[in-house]
C-alpha cells in the first residue's frame, strides 16, 4: 500500500475493508528520515488517498520516499503470464529509481480511457488533437524510461538480460525521443476509428518485456520453473543494487515464500546476497528452520493472530 500501488493482489479497496463493507482503513509509516507516510481509504469512496508529513499528496509521490518491490508466488509465473502482467511488474521496478514513472503510466492509462470515450461520443478533431498530443508526450516518456531501466539493470545482471519490445520503444531506439513522439502522434491521428466499439491503437499499452537466460542461452519462459525462479530472484537483487547505486536509497524488498523450493545451498547463497544488497529485506516462510542460515536478522513469529519476536529460528 505504501508503494502507492493497489496492493500485492491489485484488489478493489472495498475488499480490504471489513467484510460487511463498513468503515475503511489506513496504513502509516515513519521513515528513518522522519518522513511520515499515510495511505487511507474511506467507505463510500472509490480511491485511496495519501498524505506525506500530514499533507495531502498524489499516490504517485509515495514512490519518491519509499521504493518497494515484492515477489509472491504469483510473480513466479511472470515470464509465462500475459504481457500486461509483465508490463505492470517491470513498470513497478522502473519506478523504483524513476519515481515519476509510476505517475506517467497511470496518467497514460487515464488519457487512453478519455480518448476511447471521446471517440465513442464523436468528439471533434480539436478535442481529439489535444488528447492525442498529451498521450504522445507521456507515452514517449514511458517508453524512454523503460528503455533506460532495461539498459541500466542489465549492468547489474550477470546471468540474464532484459529487453523491451514495443512500437514506441523501437521508434526511440531507431531515431530519438523527439522524432518518436512526432511519429507516434501521427499514428494516433491516423487511427481514430473504433472496431466493434473498441479503440484499436498500438503503443506503450501493448509493449512487452523479455528476459533472456544467458547461462542456458534461452528466453526465460522456455526454462524450467526452478530456473525461472532463480532468474527472478537475480533480477530483484540486481534491481536493489541499481536503486542504491542510482539514488543512494535502500529499497524495501518483500519476498513471500521465495525459498520454498530452494535447497540448503541455494538458500544460503540467496540470504548471503540479500545481506549485501543494500536493502531492507522482509522474507516470509512457513517453517522457522528455513531461515537458519540468515545472518543479522530479526525474526518475527505469527501464529493464530499473535505476533512475537524470536531470536533463533
Amino acid at each position: 500500500m505504501l508503494a502507492g500501488d493497489r496492493g500485492m493482489r491489485g484488489v478493489p479497496m472495498s475488499d480490504i475493508t471489513r467484510f460487511d463493507g463498513s468503515g475503511g482503513f489506513s496504513v502509516f509509516a515513519n521513515l528513518a528520515d522522519d518522513t511520515e507516510l499515510c495511505v487511507y481509504f474511506n467507505s463510500g469512496d472509490t480511491n485511496r488517498r495519501a498524505k506525506i508529513d500530514g499533507e495531502s499528496a498524489p499516490l504517485a509521490d509515495l514512490a519518491a520516499h519509499l521504493r518497494i518491490v515484492w515477489i509472491t508466488p504469483r510473480e513466479d509465473r511472470i515470464f509465462v503470464d500475459s504481457a500486461s502482467e509483465r508490463r505492470t511488474f517491470f513498470d513497478r521496478l522502473a519506478a523504483g529509481f524513476d519515481f515519476a514513472h509510476f505517475g506517467r503510466v497511470a496518467r497514460h492509462a487515464k488519457l487512453m480511457t478519455e480518448r476511447a470515450g471521446a471517440l465513442k461520443n464523436g468528439a471533434d478533431a480539436h478535442w481529439l488533437n489535444a488528447i492525442d498530443e498529451q498521450i504522445a508526450a507521456i507515452a514517449t516518456a514511458v517508453a524512454a524510461a523503460r528503455l533506460q531501466y532495461a539498459g541500466e539493470i542489465n549492468y547489474f545482471l550477470h546471468d540474464a538480460a532484459i529487453s523491451v519490445d514495443g512500437m514506441l520503444e523501437s521508434m526511440i531506439m531507431k531515431t530519438n525521443a523527439a522524432e518518436a513522439e512526432r511519429a507516434y502522434l501521427a499514428h494516433l491521428k491516423d487511427n481514430r476509428q473504433l472496431v466493434n466499439d473498441k479503440m484499436v491503437v498500438d503503443g506503450v499499452n501493448k509493449s512487452d518485456f523479455g528476459v533472456f537466460n544467458r547461462q542456458l542461452n534461452l528466453p526465460a519462459h522456455l526454462t524450467s520453473t526452478g530456473q525461472q525462479k532463480t532468474t527472478l530472484l537475480n533480477l530483484i537483487l540486481a534491481h536493489a543494487k541499481l536503486v542504491h547505486t542510482k539514488t543512494g536509497a535502500e529499497p524495501t524488498v518483500l519476498l513471500d515464500e521465495v525459498v520454498a523450493h530452494l535447497d540448503a545451498a541455494a538458500r544460503k547463497k540467496l540470504f548471503d546476497e540479500l545481506g549485501n544488497a543494500h536493502a531492507q529485506v522482509w522474507v516470509t516462510g512457513l517453517e522457522a528452520t528455513t531461515f537458519a542460515d540468515v545472518p543479522n536478522a530479526t525474526f518475527v513469529a505469527c501464529e493464530n493472530g499473535n505476533v512475537s519476536n524470536i531470536i533463533n529460528p
